[in-house]
C-alpha cells in the first residue's frame, strides 16, 4: 500500500504525527455504500460533506469489503477477523471487539445502529459499548410500521400525498425539508442517539454509527431526489421503480436508471445526516480532537452481473467500498494500495493510543494516515493474506480476502448462516487483480480490473503466463483461508448444536420482522 501524496517527507509527517491530538474517534458505516456512489471517487456524485472529510484528509482508493452482506463484513469491521473464524457463525459473540479492548482500556464506547438486524444482541454486537441501540424494535414495535418498511412503494404514495403540504408547511414555519417524511430506515433516531452521546460523554470516547438509508428499499425525501437529479422528476420515480421491482416485472434502463437516482439520493440524504453529526462534534467542543473514519460495509449492484442489491457475489461492485479518514493533523493524501476492512479497528485503537489486541488480524493504517508508505496485511497468524506466494514471485502486500456463501440459487434466502448453507466462494484482491473461487466446485475467475472494470473477462479459462502466476499466486492464499474456516467452524458445531437444541438460538419476532422487513426472509 502506497500513498501519492507528494506533499509528505519524512519530516513533515513526523511534524504531523506530533501535531494529531486525537481524544476521541467516529466511525460511520453506511450499509451498501458502494466506492463509485460518493464524489471522492465519483467527481460526477454529489456528497459534499463527505467531500469534505476527504479534502483534508486521506481516501483509499482501493478499500475492500471481507464479505458482500453485512454480516459477512462485520466481524472484520468491528472485531478484525473473517466471517465464520471464531465460532463457525456470522456474529461476533465469542470475539474481543474493538469495543471491548477500548472500553477495558477507560474510553467511552457508544454504539448506534439504524435496525440492521444482524448488528444486534442476537450476534454479540453491543458487547463492549456502555451505550449501544440497535433500533429494531422501533421497527417491529407496530404493524404499521412494519408494513410500510416492507413495502416501499405504499411509503412513496404517502410521500407523494404528503409533498404539498409539508412544503407549504416548511415555507410558513421557516423550516427545511431536508427530512423524509417517513423515517423507516432509523436514521433521525441513531442521529439523534448519536448526537445526545457526544454531548453527554467525556472525552476520551469511541462512536460507532451505523445508517441503513443506501439499503433497499431506497427511500429518500423527494428533496434529495432532486438534488441529485434534473430536478424535474421527483417521488414519481419511487412510485414507478418500486412498483416495477415489487411485482417482480422486468427491470429496463428506465428503471434502472430511476433505481441509480433513488440510491444517489439516499446517499445524500446520509450525507447530510453525516454534517449534521459533524456540527454536533463542533457543538460539544470536540471537532478538533476527533477523527472520523466513513466506510460502506459493502457494496450494491445495479445488474453488473444480473442482479439489484447484494446477492451472493464477490465482484467489485459488492466489495469495493469508500473508506474516509479525517484526523486531525493528519492528511494522507489518496492511498492507492489495497485495505481490507480488517484494518479498522486497529487504526482507531492506535489513534487512541490503546494497544490492539492480539487476535486481531488487521494491521493499523495510522501511518498512511501520516502520508508514509506501508504495506498490509502483514500478519502471519492466518488472517487473510496466509502468506501468498508465487513460483519465485511474492507479492508486495497481502491480499484482501473476501468471503460468500452461494445455496443453489443466487437469490435464495435467507442469508446463509453457516459454511453449510452453501457452497464457499472466496477472492483474493490486490491492487490490480480479483481472483475468485468456489472452492467447493473448483470453479475459478480471474480478473485484470484496470482493463476490466465491471469484470466481465474471466482470464482463467484460457489463462496466459501473467494469468497464470497471478493464479498461482492467489489460490494457496484462498486455500488457506478456506482451511482456516472449515477447521473453526468444525470445532464451533458441537456448541452451535447445543445452543440450537436448547432453543437459545432462535431469532425472537422483533428482529425476524426487520430482517424481513430488509428482504431476508
Amino acid at each position: 500500500m502506497t500513498s501519492d501524496s507528494s506533499t509528505h517527507s519524512a519530516a513533515d509527517a513526523e511534524a504531523s504525527s506530533d501535531a494529531a491530538a486525537v481524544s476521541n474517534v467516529v466511525l460511520v458505516t453506511v450499509d451498501s455504500l458502494r466506492a463509485d456512489a460518493v464524489s471522492p471517487y465519483d467527481p460526477e456524485r454529489r456528497s459534499p460533506v463527505i467531500d469534505g472529510l476527504a479534502h483534508g484528509g486521506t481516501v483509499f482508493d482501493r478499500a475492500f469489503a471481507t464479505g458482500n452482506w453485512t454480516p459477512f463484513s462485520f466481524p472484520s469491521i468491528l472485531a478484525s477477523e473473517p466471517v465464520f473464524a471464531r465460532t463457525g457463525d456470522i456474529g461476533v459473540d465469542e470475539s474481543e471487539t474493538l469495543a471491548e479492548v477500548l472500553s477495558d482500556a477507560g474510553i467511552s464506547t457508544g454504539g448506534f445502529n439504524a435496525a440492521n438486524g444482524f448488528l444486534t444482541n442476537h450476534w454479540g454486537y453491543p458487547d463492549g459499548f456502555d451505550e449501544f441501540e440497535p433500533f429494531v424494535t422501533s421497527v417491529g414495535s407496530s404493524r404499521y410500521s412494519r408494513y410500510l418498511a416492507a413495502h416501499p412503494t405504499v411509503e412513496a404514495w404517502i410521500q407523494l400525498a404528503s409533498s404539498p403540504l409539508r412544503r407549504l408547511g416548511s415555507k410558513l414555519t421557516g423550516e427545511s425539508d431536508d427530512r423524509p417524511f417517513l423515517d423507516a430506515s432509523r436514521m433521525f433516531d441513531v442521529e439523534d442517539a448519536a448526537t445526545d452521546f457526544v454531548g453527554d460523554t467525556d472525552e476520551p470516547f469511541f462512536l460507532w454509527v451505523h445508517y441503513m438509508d443506501t439499503h433497499t428499499p431506497y427511500v429518500p425525501a423527494p428533496r434529495y431526489i432532486r438534488e441529485v437529479s434534473d430536478g424535474i422528476v421527483g417521488t414519481h420515480q419511487m412510485l414507478h421503480a418500486h412498483a416495477r421491482t415489487s411485482l417482480g416485472l422486468e427491470v429496463g434502463e428506465r428503471t434502472l436508471r430511476e433505481l441509480r437516482t433513488l440510491y444517489q439520493a439516499t446517499v445524500r440524504q446520509v450525507d447530510a445526516s453525516i454534517g449534521r453529526l459533524l456540527d454536533s462534534l463542533d457543538a460539544a467542543g470536540v471537532a478538533d480532537d476527533t477523527a472520523v473514519l466513513v466506510a460502506g460495509d459493502h457494496g450494491e449492484e445495479f445488474q453488473e452481473h444480473g442482479h439489484l442489491a447484494h446477492y451472493p457475489k464477490l465482484y467489485d461492485e459488492l466489495i469495493h467500498v469508500p473508506l474516509v479518514a479525517d484526523v486531525p493533523g493528519l492528511d494522507g493524501g489518496r492511498v492507492d494500495g489495497h485495505v481490507g476492512l480488517d484494518a479498522i479497528p486497529p487504526t482507531v485503537a492506535d489513534l487512541l493510543g490503546v494497544d490492539p489486541s492480539p487476535e486481531w488480524h488487521g494491521e493499523s493504517l495510522v501511518p498512511a494516515l501520516r502520508g508514509e508508505e506501508t504495506g498490509s496485511g502483514d500478519d502471519d497468524d492466518g488472517g487473510d493474506g496466509e502468506g501468498a506466494e508465487a513460483d519465485g514471485e511474492e507479492s508486495e502486500t497481502d491480499p484482501v480476502v473476501s468471503v460468500t456463501v452461494r445455496g443453489e440459487d443466487v437469490t435464495q434466502q435467507p442469508i446463509p448462516r453457516s459454511l453449510s448453507d452453501g457452497d464457499l466462494f472466496i477472492s483474493a484482491r490486490d491492487d490490480d487483480w480479483t481472483y475468485i473461487e468456489n472452492v467447493d466446485a473448483g470453479d475459478r475467475e480471474l480478473y485484470h480490473r484496470p482493463s476490466d472494470l465491471t469484470q466481465q473477462e474471466n482470464l482463467a479459462v484460457d489463462p496466459d503466463d501473467e494469468a497464470r502466476a497471478v493464479i498461482d499466486r492467489f489460490a494457496p492464499v484462498v486455500d488457506a483461508h478456506a482451511e482456516l474456516l472449515r477447521e473453526r467452524g468444525a470445532a464451533a458445531e458441537p456448541a452451535a448444536a447445543e445452543r440450537g437444541e436448547d432453543g437459545d438460538d432462535e431469532v425472537n419476532e422483533d428482529l425476524e420482522a426487520r430482517l424481513e422487513a430488509l428482504g431476508y426472509k
